[in-house]
């Protein structure tokens, strides 16, 4: 009988975001692991540029928003009236949301929280204690989630299985391979370094040896390669969003591993805890277009020829034929019976 190991939490994970009595303070990821600094935010404007600036991605951006909200919350109790609150909730919840439109974990987490301004609003009571108390909560189901279904994405990777993941999947990769491990299975990594901000090669890879995977990492350009040599068994990534017809929504880059992985029959696995029921398909989401100049400079510093100029769409599509298997908080489907994700609700 095998013995549950435990598995130690990525300092990324444990430490992202903190809701202070004074601010919010971020932790800088554009500068993760080679230091470990924190960026403060006094009001919701400065978390909206901090998401904007790439402080903090992937998921990062849902509990910023979160704790933007509640700074604006805070903000909101020193105005005279119920409807001029209101208005000002509206307002923040509006420029957080417009800060990265392609994920939908910030608009989702805003929605949620302007409910609970309505019902405080309702009972005349103050903002801040009943949105920073839900904002929490937030964050809490959002790992909760990620717990469940990297539980449901861990039955799909074998024993001794090579995984290439792409880009920086958040605790929905860590708890995929945390519930692998707990298992006493035992898998390598391999992460692409994921250009332009690197998050493969910062936050993946040094997150996945922080929680004893032997990590190994590639550019950008080596995936199909090293899948032509029989070298990876499983490709499992994150998505930003799925939508109902089974278009998987992902960093840039993603595409092209999964039209690889299909012509060399390696399964790819995509991480989301639900399908969007308001993106029936790819059409329904706005993909982020950042300003192309990020791609000429890695780690602040310029790496392209003066004489040219960047693109940089930072999300691409992955339709529904490249992938094997989409994995929510509520099991295993097909792409193409995303459906009945919501079933039982129906």
């Amino acid at each position: 009988m095998t013995t549950p190991v435990d598995v130690p939490v990525p300092t990324i994970i444990s430490q992202n975001v903190l809701i202070e009595p004074d601010a919010v303070r971020i932790l800088d990821r554009r500068v993760f692991p080679f230091e470990k600094t924190w960026v403060t935010c006094r009001d919701h404007e400065e978390v909206a540029r901090a998401i904007e600036e790439m402080v903090t991605q992937s998921s990062g951006p849902l509990f910023a928003a979160a704790a933007g909200m509640t700074l604006a919350a805070r903000d909101a109790d020193r105005l005279p009236t119920a409807e001029e609150r209101r208005r000002f909730m509206t307002a923040a919840g509006r420029r957080l949301v417009d800060t990265r439109r392609t994920n939908n974990q910030i608009r989702d987490v805003v929605a949620g929280l302007l409910e609970v301004t309505e019902a405080a609003l309702a009972a005349g009571e103050p903002l801040a204690g009943r949105v920073e108390e839900a904002a929490l909560d937030a964050g809490n189901r959002y790992l909760a989630r990620s717990r469940v279904m990297g539980e449901h994405a861990a039955a799909l990777i074998p024993d001794g299985a090579t995984v290439l993941t792409h880009c920086w999947a958040e605790s929905y990769l860590t708890e995929t391979v945390a519930a692998v491990l707990r298992s006493g299975r035992r898998i390598d990594a391999i992460c692409t370094e994921t250009r332009p901000y690197l998050q493969g090669a910062r936050l993946t890879a040094e997150s996945l040896a922080e929680m004893g995977v032997p990590t190994r990492l590639i550019t950008d350009g080596m995936a199909a390669h090293l899948m032509s040599r029989g070298e990876v068994t499983r490709f499992v990534t994150a998505a930003d969003r799925v939508t109902m017809d089974g278009h998987v929504v992902n960093k840039v880059g993603t595409l092209q591993i999964a039209i690889a992985a299909h012509a060399f029959d390696v399964p790819y696995v995509a991480l989301v805890q639900a399908p969007d029921r308001q993106a029936p398909g790819a059409d329904a989401v706005e993909l982020e277009d950042r300003d192309g100049d990020e791609v000429l400079h890695t780690l602040g510093r310029r790496t392209a020829s003066a004489r040219v100029t960047g693109i940089y769409p930072a999300f691409d599509v992955t339709p529904p034929r490249y992938v094997r298997t989409v994995v929510t908080d509520r099991g295993r489907f097909s792409p193409q019976d995303l459906a009945s994700y919501y079933g039982e609700e129906r």
